[in-house]
């Protein structure tokens, strides 16, 4: 169970002000099509990060326990300086023709928007700490829909609304810890 709400938090507060929550307000302003665009969001997630974690438990295996333990370590406070940098979406991550509707350009976007993006991985490492992939997956898709439900309904009002740097120092510190946790090797965060 800890692996999961870890994975939804994290993922929950990293994806705020992500270019992948910009991306879902791009597409709700442009299609205004709410219900195709939450379920393609659902599907490049589930895609993308079941890729991410079977990366997590290929290199959980791979690497070994000690090794393992101060590459994800590091990982987690490397992602809480990422965490630090704004995102800007680019213009050709909107999908740009609706050659494939509003279901598949949303999978399309988000799917190769969300490649080597800051919560593919965490999903990476998360697994590989975790080393339950069902979870974690599980969890990360949760914390992106939590992210990005809300901006396909809500989109500019949010952003007005929420200061992006205090969500993404929350995230960050969260980060951290989790790196610190793992490099001390304790074993239970929570």
């Amino acid at each position: 169970m800890e692996s999961f709400l870890v994975s939804t938090g994290v993922v929950a507060l990293g994806e705020m002000g992500d270019k992948t929550q910009l991306l879902a307000m791009l597409l709700a302003a442009r299609f205004r099509k709410p219900v195709p665009i939450i379920l393609g969001i659902l599907v490049a997630t589930l895609a993308n990060h079941a890729l991410a974690g079977a990366v997590g438990g290929w290199v959980a295996q791979a690497l070994g326990p000690d090794v393992l333990r101060w590459v994800i370590g590091a990982s987690f406070i490397a992602m809480a300086a990422w965490m630090l940098i704004p995102d800007q979406i680019d213009n050709e991550d909107a999908g740009g023709r609706q050659l494939f509707g509003v279901f598949g350009t949303t999978v399309l976007a988000f799917f190769l928007a969300e490649m080597g993006d800051k919560t593919q991985i965490a999903t990476v490492a998360l697994a590989a700490r975790y080393g339950d992939l069902v979870a974690v997956v599980a969890g990360t898709t949760l914390g992106m829909m939590l992210a990005n439900v809300p901006a396909v309904f809500l989109g500019d009002r949010i952003a007005k609304a929420v200061s992006m740097t205090l969500v993404h120092s929350i995230a960050a510190t969260i980060f951290a810890v989790l790196g610190m946790l793992t490099l001390l090797n304790v074993g239970q965060i929570f």
